[in-house]
């Protein structure tokens, strides 16, 4: 697999051990172009980075080395992981965005992220459930990489995880079972909220969920389909 380097000043200078690397972070840029991507991938000035970039023809930019820690997952939580930069490698992958003009990803692009990705499980042992979006560890403030992005395609190569549609035909009571699909989500790994207690910002956790499990739903809103998707994924 070939692979160029671009390299970014932007990473602690501490080499890290291959055992503590045990996530990988999925993004998109979220910029007009590839070339202003790097650019700020790149300025000392952002202060952010990534270890891979892959553009819209599929091409693996090396920003930084795997040992070292880059600085792309910021303030996020997953189970008991806190500010993920640390345990994971961060993969960008070139896409306009939300803000200016969300694409779907190229063939090119997930095929080359699926062969690199399946190279880093390898060689760091990292489990299938240890691939993640940013939206997943940051619902708060992170929407990459997006609704658009194909979980359902890399779980088939046991990259992230995805559900059995088992034939439950049961209809769940959710104003009942609120605090089951809460129980579910921490289950699963996701924080920034309270089991027992409501607040606005549930919203963005929900539709977080739904973007990476129910991408033609994003409602913000615990419906039969999204709890019983967090049912399937961890019972």
């Amino acid at each position: 697999m070939k692979i160029s380097s671009v390299i970014s000043p932007n990473y602690s200078k501490k080499t890290r051990l291959k055992k503590q690397i045990k996530f990988v972070i999925i993004h998109y840029t979220g910029m007009q172009s590839e070339i202003e991507s790097i650019k700020r991938l790149k300025s000392p000035k952002f202060k952010v980075s990534c270890h891979y970039l892959i553009n819209r023809k599929g091409d693996i930019i090396r920003m930084v080395e795997d040992r070292k820690i880059a600085w792309h997952a910021g303030k996020s939580k997953w189970k008991n992981f806190e500010n993920l930069n640390k345990q994971s490698i961060g993969i960008e992958l070139v896409n306009k965005g939300h803000q200016f003009g969300y694409q779907s990803f190229s063939k090119n692009q997930i095929t080359k992220l699926i062969l690199i990705c399946k190279k880093l499980k390898k060689k760091y042992s990292i489990k299938k459930e240890n691939f993640l979006g940013h939206s997943d560890i940051a619902p708060l403030k992170k929407i990459d990489p997006g609704e658009k992005f194909p979980w359902k395609k890399l779980s088939k190569h046991n990259i992230g995880i995805w559900y059995d549609k088992k034939s439950n035909k049961r209809r769940f009571n959710l104003k009942k079972n609120e605090v089951q699909f809460f129980k579910n989500l921490q289950r699963l790994g996701y924080r920034y909220f309270d089991i027992f207690k409501r607040k606005n910002r549930d919203r963005k956790v929900i539709r977080s969920f739904q973007q990476h499990y129910l991408p033609n739903n994003i409602s913000g809103k615990i419906d039969q389909k999204t709890f019983k998707i967090s049912h399937f994924l961890t019972h």
